[in-house]
């Protein structure tokens, strides 16, 4: 029998969009965080050669860009077999949505081609296939809360975030990753008209970039807020062990926000709008709405399952698809992964 996974879905709390490296890509600053939507893979290994995509979503692809293709054949060359590889996605998460979706994927396909193969790869090994085929896989490695750096793909363990009631939000929009980094940088120089927004020039990227300022910053803000024992800004714990409280208000007053709205929500003003339902009226607001990634995907943290379900409510009357879910911790993260 084929071997099934879950695949799940991550959010970004905050992306800092540092200067262009010398290899094309940017230096980034994000806080991953697991939540439980999630797509199902099935993944079997039987007799004969060539590796097969099956999904009903005429979006994904089914030859070598797919990102489970290029896992798994880089798997069966690492372990040295042979066989046919059949992986069927049963596609419940958007595609190009900002959560991570093919990065997921790939991932479920490289835990359960090893379970399939009875043969595991060491640690090392996986991480270089995951480098290897993309940014966003790494995270899945880890699961939780996690701290990306470099392109993305530098992960570490952060201590997990509480358990949080959460709206995802994902219209029927598809944002190209590359195309909304191309278009930070337009802003970036000041190109079409943009540099009343920008706050330097390009000579002064040259010499004294603000956005490494910008990514130090948002570092240390990461580090105080998370070592901080979830204590709220003036130190002194939620009332009554509020346990939403204190690192929403934190991550608000400090504003850490997704760099990418600043152009993304020009093109799509929605999205805009959709944040501002999620933060909707006093008694009901999220603590924390942000756009996922590059997005299209939008979400916002609550402090009840009630709360939650009422802005799921009011996001989908203005015909979007909205999902009550929560986060997930590392343990069961991993606990969960396997059907």
């Amino acid at each position: 029998m084929a071997t099934a996974v879950r695949s799940f879905a991550k959010i970004n709390i905050g992306l800092a969009i540092g200067p262009l490296r010398d290899d094309n890509f940017h230096n980034l600053r994000t806080v991953y965080q697991t939540v439980a939507l999630h797509d199902t893979l099935k993944v079997d290994v039987s007799r004969g050669t060539g590796i097969e995509i099956r999904c009903k979503d005429p979006r994904v692809p089914a030859d070598e860009s797919n990102t489970c293709y290029r896992v798994a054949d880089r798997v069966m060359r690492s372990v040295g077999q042979r066989g046919k590889v059949t992986i069927t996605i049963e596609k419940k998460l958007p595609v190009q949505g900002g959560l991570g979706a093919a990065s997921s994927n790939a991932v479920a396909t490289l835990l359960g081609m090893q379970r399939e193969l009875k043969q595991g790869l060491q640690a090392e090994d996986q991480l270089r296939i995951c480098e290897e085929v993309g940014s966003d896989l790494p995270l899945f490695l880890v699961g939780g809360t996690i701290l990306g750096i470099g392109r993305g793909e530098q992960v570490f363990p952060l201590e997990d975030l509480p358990e949080f009631h959460c709206v995802v939000v994902t219209p029927d929009i598809a944002i190209s990753t590359p195309r909304a980094f191309a278009d930070w940088d337009t802003l970036g120089n000041g190109a079409s008209g943009q540099a009343a927004n920008s706050s330097y020039s390009r000579a002064e990227k040259l010499t004294n970039p603000p956005e490494s300022d910008k990514l130090i910053s948002f570092s240390r803000t990461v580090y105080a807020w998370l070592s901080s024992g979830y204590r709220t800004s003036s130190g002194v714990p939620p009332v009554n062990g509020d346990r939403a409280e204190a690192p929403l208000l934190d991550l608000v007053r400090t504003g850490i926000e997704n760099d990418f709205e600043r152009v993304v929500f020009p093109q799509h003003p929605e999205l805009r709008d959709i944040k501002r339902v999620l933060y909707g009226r006093a008694g009901d607001s999220a603590r924390y709405a942000s756009l996922s990634g590059s997005g299209s995907t939008m979400y916002g943290f609550f402090d009840s399952k009630d709360t939650a379900e009422g802005a799921a409510t009011r996001v989908s009357a203005l015909g979007h698809p909205a999902h009550v879910t929560r986060t997930l911790t590392r343990k069961e993260y991993w606990n969960q992964l396997f059907v």
